[in-house]
């Protein structure tokens, strides 16, 4: 699958700012965005319900990793608040997984977080003691993540590929850290831009700050739009 449109991260700290931020937008734009902790935390569920009133996509990235039962009941919640999609650790398992996807049902998506776009080689090795390639262990949670019965993962674009290989074409590859050329990269190691994850076969891109902090994020959404869509 491909989402035409890309999840565009809401990483701002208030409930003000993002009213302002969607405003900018025509009122018949339907976006797809993304609410992550701090908005979350800051806001609350009703964040989630004023996005979904103004007809908008929602991907509600809380990363839930938790005991089985835990995750199952919060997940039954975030279902009532009707979000479109959502996501957990793989790190979790496979049981917990499968608790995530029947307290959430099978009308949302669900996807799964193998190893953080922020992580390096390295960094797992010497943090996690996991003593494989960061590539094989990505790999390792993509097909754990399958046979959960999960939609997909979040990953970097430069592993769709493998992934798609080890588990199936139609398996949901959620791509975050995507930059347009000549962008800042931040405090993400692995990244690419619109143009390469289409190519790659990533089926969601997400991009916060070359849009929200544009000097006209509508005009920096539609060039990032049309580059996408290529």
């Amino acid at each position: 699958m491909h989402e035409s449109r890309p999840v565009i991260a809401l990483d701002f700290p208030s409930f003000e700012e993002v009213k302002a931020f969607l405003a900018l937008f025509p009122e018949d734009e339907t976006l797809y965005v993304k609410i992550g902790m701090e908005l979350y935390y800051a806001v609350g569920p009703e964040i989630v319900r004023y996005v979904k009133s103004l007809g908008h996509s929602v991907f509600l990235d809380l990363k839930l990793h938790d005991i089985p039962n835990t995750v199952k009941s919060a997940m039954r919640v975030l279902a009532e608040l009707g979000v479109d999609m959502t996501n957990v650790h793989a790190a979790g398992g496979v049981e917990m997984m499968k608790a995530a996807r029947e307290g959430l049902g099978d009308g949302p998506k669900l996807i799964a977080v193998t190893q953080l776009t922020s992580t390096s080689d390295e960094q797992m090795k010497a943090d996690q003691n996991i003593q494989t390639s960061l590539v094989e262990s990505v790999v390792h949670y993509a097909k754990k993540t399958a046979e959960a019965g999960l939609d997909g993962v979040v990953c970097s674009a430069r592993e769709v590929a493998v992934i798609k290989e080890a588990t199936s074409d139609d398996f949901v590859c959620l791509t975050p850290g995507i930059r347009p050329a000549g962008a800042a990269v931040g405090d993400q190691k692995r990244v690419m831009t619109p143009s390469q994850a289409n190519a790659i076969g990533s089926s969601y891109i997400v991009v916060g700050r070359p849009i929200t902090q544009a000097p006209d994020p509508v005009a920096a959404y539609k060039a990032i739009y049309d580059e996408w869509n290529a």
